[in-house]
């Protein structure tokens, strides 16, 4: 992870010339991490640095100003935030996810709005619905209580995901028996932040709930919201064919490797030079038994998760859609880096004993770790759905929703 890219590319918005930029602002991260954990929210000068890298647009596609990056590109350089500051990370890694679905789904109309003044936005909220949308002539009313919009303190723009109901407030469903949804988007300024983040790990992402700000109901126009389950991507190269389950696969799998390989580092940094009364604690052989081990499985996880996204980036590289197995790799990486992360990261933190149990570092990453854990990505239900389409159970063409495999 201390890796330098010091030579961009002549092009801005190349990979090295990305690694370049967060080369510069990665002091700063890190320097301000204690700051925003202690506020509950990233500095501005970090938001400010990450924006004019073009971090928070590198998934965008082209067509809006974005930089359209390979995933396993973009991955690489969340991997690298991540180590330095796993908040950082996460709220990047969030703007790109929403930002990226919604510039190849919502219609013309919607981008032209969003992206009046280029691509340079912040995005944040929930697509997970916890909201209600009932259809009105031209869009609709929208309502309700979100959670976890992370890092939507900065934010410009708002995602939030709602059930579609009747004008009674039925919840309506589709012909899968599943209930309908829409990802919504709306300004800022149309929530209020309810400043509830009191949480045991990723405390400087900020994400608070929200509700809407002094009215009931929201106006949504319909051309600012896209269908949970759309299928084709409306603009973009190949890779918007992830939609928002690949693209949230994407944002938490290099988060996890970041973050998971930075506690493993801070722990050979207390165990290397440390001496207590059973001795130089590098000098056990159990010790370093287990650390291989850890090793071992941490480096084994990474890089089931780098070749099935490099796998992935590859088809779209030849402008190819991706298949059903690949899609299911890259799902099965990601529950499988963090459940490795949690893991390795328990063990080194039951190996700090008093470095992780201080306000360090090492207890930061710690607790980052296992509350990125607990997101609903990280469900044995997905694990299921893996092994049904590796068995070849699954209809051979459905494709991936966010929860599951169609069918």
């Amino acid at each position: 992870m201390t890796t330098m890219f010091s030579a961009p590319e002549a092009d801005p918005l190349s990979p090295a010339a990305y690694h370049a930029r967060l080369d510069e602002i990665l002091p700063l991260v890190e320097a301000r991490a204690e700051a925003a954990e202690a506020q509950g929210h990233l500095t501005d000068d970090v938001v400010a640095a990450m924006r004019a890298a073009g971090l928070y647009t590198m998934l965008f596609p082209k067509e809006v100003g974005g930089a359209e990056l390979l995933p396993i590109d973009a991955m690489r350089i969340t991997e690298r935030l991540a180590y330095a500051h796993g908040s950082a990370a996460w709220c990047v890694m969030g703007g790109n996810m929403e930002g990226a679905t919604m510039a190849i789904y919502i219609a013309q109309e919607g981008i032209d709005t969003v992206f009046a003044n280029g691509p340079d936005i912040t995005i944040s909220g929930n697509g997970v619905p916890r909201g209600y949308a009932r259809p009105v002539e031209g869009g609709w009313m929208i309502k309700g209580n979100w959670s976890y919009g992370s890092g939507i303190h900065h934010a410009e723009w708002v995602h939030s995901g709602c059930f579609v109901t009747d004008q009674e407030g039925n919840m309506q469903f589709g012909e899968n028996g599943a209930p309908k949804i829409i990802v919504c988007h709306h300004p800022r300024s149309t929530i209020k932040l309810l400043g509830n983040w009191d949480v045991l790990g990723l405390k400087a992402t900020g994400s608070y709930d929200y509700v809407l700000d002094g009215m009931e109901e929201l106006f949504l126009p319909a051309h600012m919201a896209y269908d949970f389950d759309i299928g084709a991507p409306v603009r973009g190269a190949a890779q918007g064919a992830l939609g928002l389950a690949g693209y949230s696969a994407w944002a938490h799998t290099g988060w996890a490797i970041g973050v998971g390989r930075r506690m493993l580092d801070e722990l050979k940094k207390v165990i290397v030079n440390r001496v207590d009364a059973f001795g130089k604690s590098s000098d056990s052989a159990s010790f370093r038994f287990q650390f291989a081990q850890a090793e071992a499985k941490f480096r084994a996880a990474a890089a089931l998760a780098h070749e099935a996204w490099e796998d992935i980036s590859a088809t779209y590289a030849k402008g190819e859609p991706h298949s059903q197995e690949q899609l299911t790799l890259v799902k099965l990486a990601l529950r499988h880096i963090h459940d490795v992360a949690s893991e390795t990261g328990t063990f080194a933190y039951r190996q700090g004993r008093g470095a992780a149990l201080r306000n360090t570092v090492m207890q930061r990453t710690w607790r980052d770790i296992h509350a990125g854990t607990q997101h609903i990505l990280m469900a044995d239900q997905m694990v299921e759905e893996c092994g049904r389409g590796l068995l070849g159970i699954a209809p051979p063409e459905a494709p991936w929703t966010v929860f599951g495999i169609a069918g």
